[in-house]
């Protein structure tokens, strides 16, 4: 973190200019007018869409999170409360997870409907989210430099990851977030907080979020504008009251047995994997920041993110993996902004160099890594861009299932039938008999006979086989055997 005096300068004294092509922008320039932050965002939104079309036209799931959203989306686009089926039948989504800022998605959803246009929306906002962090980068350290972070930003591994395990709430988060945070670094308060204001509406951990931000807006206001100041103190209060009353009162009463994660802070508990648990830390700041985001206090943004986390006891959530880490990047991104302006003026020549040549060398890691072990790797790979034609045979055998079904289905399957039938989760329909049955018997784990298990999930019905394609099976409910879509 820096010290009292040295973050006073850095508010008040203005960059010198570099010479050369990096160079700030000089007073009479109007950085909001440079394309570059655009630029960046296109190509990034073409990144993230091809990463996202082609696993899906793939079908390589391991997840049913995008049929869940779908399924949430596609109600609100029809004007209906937010049910996941797949969660339960007549499943609220917002008693699971508090997030009514899906429902944004909806008006394109009405007019394109089907998962890719999620996919679409996701790729998007988290494009959108590099304009603010491009953008303050090249106000603060120089165009070139701008671009060195916007980009190193844009392909960082946690963004990366959640491009690549299907669709998030937290993808809205992504632009508040590197707005809000672009705001501060301007000392623009009001607006910093008013950005950061809808991040309760994404979901229910990120009240605390905003009332971590505020508490940074208010650390940074307190000696040029108290009133700021004390505002942003009385919405960090609110905001961590918010969050208090969406898991106490606002999940509850979508959800009658309460908030369905509580358990997850139960095991082995937040002294579990703490060698997996050190080494995200060290993911989460050294090829992004070189640690330099240390010596910002806006990395504090980030503590209640890393706080939930490590203090689970599902190993799920402590690794580099999933989408866990996506709502860390901008952050980060932002205090190494922040800290190289900061650094740059300081007394240590060593330190001031390090800091200037940490924009090239996040891009540097970046890149490394973007064609090594991460998703956009595969974009240099043919077999991307092919349709296997085992997914062909299996949407040729999901075609058989009519419109307005009631299904029953694992994860392979799923996605092609969430924009258009009601699906239930395998062995999750809790009484309601589905007209007919998918999964995935690759592996034989239903038997030799799929529709034996088809009966142990729902006696007294029979089902018949009428279909296979490559290890997927489809069954039918004989109509005979009684009435289906309803509670047994």
């Amino acid at each position: 973190m820096t010290s009292d005096a040295t973050a006073r300068a850095a508010q008040v004294t203005p960059a010198p200019a570099e010479p050369g092509p990096g160079s700030a922008p000089g007073p009479g320039s109007r950085p909001g007018r440079w394309a570059g932050p655009w630029v960046v965002a296109a190509g990034l939104f073409l990144v993230y869409l091809a990463l996202s079309v082609t696993r899906f036209r793939r079908m390589d799931w391991a997840s049913w999170d995008l049929g869940i959203f779908e399924q949430a989306i596609r109600a609100y686009a029809h004007l209906r409360e937010p049910v996941a089926d797949l969660k339960g039948p007549g499943a609220n989504i917002l008693g699971d997870h508090f997030s009514p800022v899906i429902a944004l998605a909806a008006p394109v959803y009405r007019v394109f409907p089907g998962p890719v246009t999620l996919l679409a929306v996701q790729a998007a906002l988290f494009a959108l989210s590099a304009v603010p962090v491009t953008r303050a980068a090249g106000r603060l350290l120089g165009r070139a430099r701008g671009l060195a972070v916007g980009v190193a930003y844009g392909l960082s591994w946690g963004i990366q990851r959640a491009v690549e395990f299907d669709f998030h709430e937290i993808a809205f988060a992504m632009p508040l977030l590197a707005f809000s945070l672009e705001a501060v670094l301007a000392r623009r308060w009001r607006a910093a907080l008013l950005w950061g204001l809808p991040l309760v509406l994404v979901k229910e951990d990120l009240g605390f979020t905003l009332a971590a931000l505020a508490v940074v807006v208010a650390w940074r206001a307190r000696t040029t504008d108290r009133r700021a100041a004390w505002t942003a103190l009385a919405t960090a209060g609110a905001a961590a009251v918010f969050a208090v009353l969406v898991f106490t009162v606002f999940i509850p009463a979508f959800a009658p047995a309460g908030y369905g994660y509580w358990d997850k802070i139960d095991g082995a508990g937040p002294f579990a994997g703490t060698g997996t648990k050190l080494a995200t830390l060290a993911w989460v700041l050294i090829p992004t920041s070189g640690l330099l985001a240390l010596r910002s206090p806006l990395l504090l943004v980030a503590a209640p993110t890393l706080g939930w986390r490590f203090l689970s006891g599902d190993d799920h959530y402590w690794s580099t993996d999933w989408h866990y880490s996506a709502v860390l990047m901008p952050v980060v991104a932002l205090a190494l902004v922040d800290a190289v302006d900061t650094v740059r003026r300081g007394e240590r020549p060593w330190l001031r160099a390090y800091a200037l040549q940490l924009p090239t060398a996040v891009l540097a890691s970046a890149l490394a890594l973007s064609a090594s072990n991460m998703p956009t790797a595969k974009l240099a790979q043919a077999s991307t861009y092919e349709k296997p034609a085992r997914v062909t045979a299996i949407e040729r055998l999901l075609d058989r299932i009519p419109d307005g079904a009631t299904v029953e289905a694992d994860t392979t399957s799923l996605t092609r039938l969430t924009s258009r039938c009601r699906v239930l989760w395998i062995g999750g329909s809790k009484g309601v008999v589905p007209d007919w049955i998918t999964l995935d018997n690759s592996s034989r784990w239903a038997g030799e006979d799929p529709t034996d298990y088809a009966h142990q999930l729902h006696p007294g019905q029979r089902y018949t086989l009428v279909g296979e394609a490559a290890g997927v099976v489809l069954m039918q409910r004989d109509a005979a055997a009684g009435p289906s879509g309803g509670t047994r």
